[in-house]
């Protein structure tokens, strides 16, 4: 098989994907899907792990997520680096390589503390698939089907979080924690050879150095900052020193580099933030801020609701939310196609009123709750998604060109990193606080199928669906407001084509070096 290059000249429509694309689109969508399935996945193996390993503390087994999410944080702002001094194609082809040498010790792992470790070498290579994905696919379609291209991309994107509980939970049932692991081995070795035989040579540019200061100034600062956020989960609360403490100490690491970058010390830092000066991609980066805290935030809600008060498994919560999933593939090609010819403004705001109405059903949920509508909600929510996340993202990369592109994407995937974290930690810790600790354990136990682990009283179960029931409701309502803030920015995303490094009212980035405004 020859390796496949971007069409051009007349042959190619300048909004329809070429075969070629297609072809390392399978390549990309192949890694996004491992890395996005093994945030997911391990989530519904946390009692397993608690049995296997024989640990009592929750929060200690909960490291297999916060490692693998902070290996993420720490490596993620390197993608453009290694992008530029190595190529796509090998910072790839190494990132996989990593990423299975993590699965396989993952499922070797015979201690708590082995399987953490093993989890963070996954991140590793799990958090440059995504950037350096992004970047390959940018590149290959061009600014003009940008929009196409990324809808593509993110379908794995907003299924990941749908079919992780399903994926997992059934590999559980039918075998054990280890083949959430092992699975990866087929599907990571045929992204290799896939890889190895499309994605093109030589798109390396040997001249750029690796910003030393910035790496040591802004991976340990993303890091410490997301486990301070995460650690908020477990302490229910942001009013605790390890929580705060850690946010304070990589906030201000990322100021310093934000300080250091802006300095123009260097030829090319970590992240070039003089991006910013693009309004096009100032406007997006806010607008997607906003969603994914929202969007991440929301998420972690339906699957607790269906377990907790619904009584349901995992996978069967897994499997209510599949008409979230089927909404987005509906809308989300269309979307992608017409934001490449009309900009992505009215699409993201017609997007966002339907995520705005199928979250306001959920803040009407009681004990007994009513699948039909609620399913409904799901799906219409997920027509909005399609109509969002993407084109959102694809207006953001569609402004830039030529070398831009690698820091433009590596800049969004740390920062939908960074607010999908403390969208999570948000909602977790309003959460916690609205539910009482009695009324989960309670329900917790109901809804396990541990052997010797004895049901509570029925009439205990029904209060305590009752009390969760009103916590969820309360919690909805508040992120029904973090959908409604996405309004603001979302105005101001182009309502005309975004291509050629330049919105028809965007600024040209071939002119002077604009100092970073935050617009």
């Amino acid at each position: 098989m020859t390796q496949a290059t971007p069409a051009t000249g007349p042959e190619a429509a300048p909004d329809k994907l070429t075969r070629d694309v297609l072809v390392i689109a399978g390549v990309v969508v192949l890694g996004a899907i491992m890395s996005i399935l093994d945030v997911t996945v391990v989530a519904v193996a946390q009692v397993d792990f608690m049995l296997d390993f024989d640990v009592s503390n929750p929060a200690t087994v909960a490291w297999t997520m916060t490692g693998y999410t902070l290996a993420l944080a720490a490596v993620i702002p390197t993608a453009g680096w290694a992008a530029s001094r190595f190529g796509t194609r090998n910072v790839y082809l190494v990132s996989l390589v990593l990423f299975l040498l993590g699965s396989l010790l993952c499922a070797l792992a015979d201690s708590i503390g082995m399987l953490v470790a093993f989890r963070m070498i996954q991140g590793l290579g799990g958090g440059l698939l995504m950037p350096i994905g992004m970047m390959i696919m940018t590149r290959a379609a061009g600014p003009e089907r940008v929009g196409s291209v990324m809808a593509v991309l993110g379908i794995p994107m907003l299924l990941g979080p749908i079919a992780g509980p399903i994926l997992g939970g059934w590999l559980i049932d039918i075998a054990s924690w280890h083949w959430i692991f092992l699975i990866n081995i087929p599907l990571g070795l045929i992204a290799m050879v896939y890889a190895w035989m499309v994605l093109p040579r030589g798109d390396n540019a040997p001249g750029r150095k690796l910003d030393v200061v910035g790496l040591l100034l802004l991976s340990p600062g993303l890091a410490m900052f997301l486990f301070g956020v995460s650690s908020s989960a477990e302490k229910g609360t942001f009013n605790n020193p390890q929580v705060y403490g850690f946010m304070i100490a990589g906030g201000l690491l990322i100021a310093a580099f934000i300080a250091w970058a802006l300095r123009g010390r260097v030829s090319a830092p970590l992240l070039d933030l003089r991006l910013f000066a693009n309004r096009t991609l100032t406007v997006s980066v806010i607008t997607l801020v906003f969603f994914a805290i929202a969007f991440f935030g929301a998420g972690l809600l339906y699957p607790q609701y269906f377990q907790l008060v619904g009584g349901q498994s995992p996978m069967a919560a897994g499997l209510l939310l599949a008409p979230q999933g089927l909404g987005a593939m509906l809308t989300m090609p269309i979307a992608g196609k017409l934001t490449d010819k009309m900009g992505p403004g009215l699409f993201v705001l017609g997007g966002l009123v339907l995520i705005l109405i199928g979250v306001s059903i959920f803040t009407t949920v009681g004990a007994e709750p009513n699948y039909v509508l609620l399913c409904s909600a799901l799906f219409v929510q997920g027509l909005g998604m399609g109509m969002t996340m993407m084109p959102i993202m694809s207006s953001a990369l569609a402004s830039l060109r030529g070398p831009q592109v690698a820091d433009g994407s590596t800049m969004l995937n740390a920062i939908q990193q960074t607010a999908a974290s403390i969208g999570t930690a948000v909602i977790t810790v309003i959460f916690t606080g609205l539910l009482l600790g009695t009324t989960r354990q309670t329900l917790v136990a109901a809804s396990s199928d541990i052997p010797g682990m004895p049901k509570p009283p029925a009439e205990l179960v029904q209060a305590a669906q009752i009390d969760a029931a009103n916590g969820f409701g309360t919690t909805f309502i508040v992120a029904a407001a973090l959908v409604a803030c996405c309004f603001i920015p979302a105005f101001f995303l182009p309502r005309t084509k975004v291509a050629g490094g330049v919105a028809e009212e965007g600024v040209d980035l071939d002119g002077g070096s604009a100092p970073v405004i935050a617009h």
